[in-house]
């Protein structure tokens, strides 16, 4: 899970920068990326329908990419526009004044999304009723906007994050409970845009591309789909729940633009065409990222292929006090024990967003030096990773990824490399 914290930035002077390995599982890395992109996949996505006027609603990390696309392929067309996204990642997005542009919290829910919330709710009252609506989501829209239902307040959002924090709470759960405070989630948004033409664009960061659980469902919801209360909530909490009512939600028709297979996939064909050989963990990986760290590098050590690659999404269980780092750097930290020493083995593992945790860093690439190099600022691997201080250990041996926001978001990526020096540099060259 997320969290919030100090930041550092990567180690500009790494003393392994120029190894060809790092320089090919940055190759497929970027591959990735360019194959999830925002703008690009609307684009790509709205050119294949009739153009007509359009109003354009924009909410999540990529939200001002998908907007960006969507003004791309709808030209004259785009009639009105409407974006919630994280600070930072606004710049994509040229002034229009067509669009209207709010900034939410991430990465949990704040002032601004109450803000954001409000907003939305005022923008689409004000649509005309025959100008058909396109919604595009992306992962970090359960956090960047937020209309409680009437008894809620921040306060509750707080707390319910802070239970979830302590006790290692999965996301899909910490979201699913959010959508029962909330007026706009659980498929509410798209009750709102009932009887009118509406459809949505997704960005999936889910298992499964459930459209019900991509931002905490604002365009979709299914029946049954809430699991009874946890026993341990704060009695607040246990009883705010129980005196709220649950309002109706609908589902638009939806498409997924982008997600973690369509990036995986496009590893895995770069991976081809550069002449290696790969093998594609079928499961997701999650779960405790220590535990599947162990099972990541035992996968690494035991390949018969040049290439590893997987995805998914971890936690962490964090200590009082935290340090600096996030999930996708706690991760390569953990998995670089078991790599130790060795000579012939690479992992990159960062976030597909660009950011890990409330660090500026995307992760980081390990390898079988890692170890030693951090130890010369007499750094120890263990200690960090009991104090959740990975990215300070990262941060000692230069293994630091930073890519600033990326635009897309479909969860986190993995990728492993086995070979020489020489072989990689005989493969990039």
């Amino acid at each position: 899970m997320n969290r919030r914290g100090p930041v550092r930035r990567s180690n500009a002077a790494s003393p392994v920068g120029d190894d060809p390995r790092r320089r090919l599982l940055l190759d497929l890395y970027k591959t990735a990326l360019s194959a999830v992109d925002g703008r690009r996949c609307v684009a790509h996505a709205l050119a294949q329908m009739p153009r007509a006027d359009t109003a354009v609603i924009a909410i999540g990390k990529a939200a001002a990419a998908m907007m960006a696309g969507a003004r791309d392929a709808l030209g004259v067309h785009l009639r009105t526009g409407f974006v919630v996204t994280a600070p930072g990642t606004e710049p994509v997005l040229a002034a229009d004044a067509r669009v209207h542009v709010h900034r939410g919290d991430h990465p949990v829910p704040g002032p601004a999304s109450l803000a954001a919330g409000a907003a939305l709710g005022q923008f689409v009252s004000t649509l005309p009723a025959d100008l058909p609506v396109c919604v595009l989501v992306s992962g970090g829209a359960s956090s960047l906007i937020e209309d409680p239902l009437p008894g809620v307040t921040l306060g509750d959002l707080a707390a319910l994050n802070q239970w979830a924090l302590a006790r290692n709470v999965p996301i899909s759960q910490l979201n699913g409970l959010r959508r029962r405070l909330s007026a706009i989630k659980g498929g509410r948004l798209a009750a709102q845009l009932a009887g009118r033409s509406a459809w949505a664009l997704l960005i999936s960061d889910v298992p499964g591309d459930d459209p019900s659980i991509i931002g905490s469902g604002l365009v979709a919801c299914r029946a049954g789909q809430e699991a009874p209360l946890p026993a341990d909530l704060p009695g607040r909490l246990q009883a705010l729940f129980a005196t709220l009512p649950t309002p109706a939600g609908a589902t638009l028709p939806t498409t997924v633009v982008a997600s973690l297979t369509q990036a995986l996939d496009a590893i895995e064909a770069r991976a081809h065409a550069l002449g290696m050989t790969v093998q594609r963990q079928a499961h997701r990986v999650e779960g405790l990222a220590v535990r599947a760290a162990t099972e990541l590098a035992a996968s690494l050590l035991n390949l018969t292929a040049d290439v590893l690659i997987a995805g998914g999404e971890t936690t962490v269980v964090l200590p009082t006090t935290p340090g600096v780092g996030g999930r996708c750097q706690h991760l390569a930290l953990a998995a670089a024990l078991p790599l130790q020493g060795r000579a012939d083995v690479s992992l990159l593992i960062a976030g597909s967003d660009g950011i890990d945790g409330a660090s500026v860093d995307a992760g980081a690439i390990v390898d079988g030096g890692t170890l030693e190099r951090a130890a010369l600022e007499s750094l120890d691997a263990d200690d960090c990773l009991r104090r959740a201080d990975s990215g300070a250990f990262l941060h000692a041996s230069g293994d630091l990824l930073h890519t600033g926001p990326t635009l897309t978001n479909v969860g986190d990526l993995m990728i492993g490399l086995k070979m020489t020096a020489a072989r990689a540099e005989a493969i990039a060259a």
